[in-house]
């Protein structure tokens, strides 16, 4: 069987969990991390693979696709800079998540361990779906979202792009989410959310407007 080459972009510590996972994945094999801030890291171990420094990986970019190890929802700009100098992505499903048929993922997601995506839900490229993560029929997932542990997404939202959702939030059906927001960790959202604001609480209410991605 040939093996997908991947090189994971960042170098903290979630990246040595999902570096553990898609060592789960028997199609995969881990080429190394690649730094993109800290110079000084190049040439250093992570895990046992090597961390490159972006601008020395052009060698390496024919063989590899790349994933992104970051939970901010500003890795676009990471993503769009390994993407430039010709890296493709590609999009990567823990044995354990539970993905309908009927769903569609777009390129560079991450679904990771126990998580579970409905039928006819539909993922934008270079989402992250955390530990447990819970999506809905018919929910939409935009661009570079994040969905942090054991949250819960009910059906038949519309989730912006860059929207972060904190760990065990929970949103209830028909729920539109602005781009840009942030839905606090352990929060219920029980009404729409506008655009670059951050919700907090049970029943979230708008505690700031016009917050940058996180």
């Amino acid at each position: 069987m040939d093996k997908k080459s991947i090189l994971l972009l960042g170098t903290r510590l979630l990246a040595e969990e999902i570096c553990d996972f898609l060592e789960d994945l028997p199609d995969v094999k881990i080429t190394g991390f690649v730094e993109n801030m800290d110079k000084s890291l190049e040439g250093e171990t992570l895990l046992g693979y090597p961390i490159y420094w972006v601008d020395r990986i052009t060698g390496l970019i024919p063989g590899s696709v790349g994933v992104s190890t970051l939970a901010t929802t500003r890795r676009i700009s990471y993503v769009e800079q390994v993407a430039a100098i010709g890296l493709r992505f590609a999009t990567f499903v823990h044995p354990t998540a539970r993905i309908s048929k009927r769903a569609v993922l777009g390129k560079g997601c991450l679904v990771s361990p126990y998580t579970l995506v409905s039928t006819n839900s539909v993922l934008g490229d270079h989402v992250f779906l955390n530990r447990g993560v819970l999506i809905g029929h018919h929910t939409r997932i935009g661009s570079y979202a994040t969905v942090q542990p054991g949250a819960n997404i009910a059906g038949a939202c519309n989730i912006s792009n860059q929207v972060f959702i904190g760990m065990g939030a929970v949103v209830l059906d028909r729920i539109q989410i602005g781009e840009g927001a942030i839905i606090g960790a352990g929060s219920v959202v029980t009404r729409d959310v506008p655009p670059h604001a951050m919700v907090l609480g049970v029943p979230a209410q708008v505690v700031k407007s016009d917050v940058k991605p996180k």
